[in-house]
């Protein structure tokens, strides 16, 4: 999907971005990079089922996007972002995902015993 064109660029909008920013965490030393373009970039790869590296080039360097997930993965973010969310949608504290749509690397069960997603790693877990 190198070529992809522009059009087809997806971004966070506006208040979508205000409703996550307070969960980010500080930067320190030297600022961030776009969050809206980093954090776009990660969803488009993950909701396309995509590599890393066939980001599009508008996201900016494929290894940002691959090292902004993983750290803030680790970190909880994420995970912290997902609950409030759901939270402010006043629904079930339980999320499902549709897996139909899902496009797993075969490594992808690995991410639990990392640790990537620790409020599903702590917790009960899917046989």
């Amino acid at each position: 999907m190198e070529g992809s064109p522009v059009s087809e660029v997806f971004l966070l909008s506006e208040r979508q971005m205000e409703r996550i920013e307070p969960f980010f965490p500080l930067a320190h030393g030297v600022p961030r990079v776009n969050d809206r373009r980093v954090l776009s970039g990660i969803v488009y790869v993950i909701r396309n089922g995509l590599q890393w590296k066939d980001a599009p080039k508008a996201y900016g360097p494929h290894k940002t996007l691959y090292n902004r997930f993983i750290r803030w993965s680790r970190l909880g973010v994420f995970d912290r972002i997902f609950v409030a969310l759901t939270e402010q949608a006043g629904r079930s504290k339980r999320l499902m995902i549709d897996a139909t749509h899902l496009k797993a690397h075969r490594t992808s069960a690995s991410l639990l015993k990392k640790g990537l997603f620790p409020a599903i790693s702590d917790g009960q877990k899917a046989a």
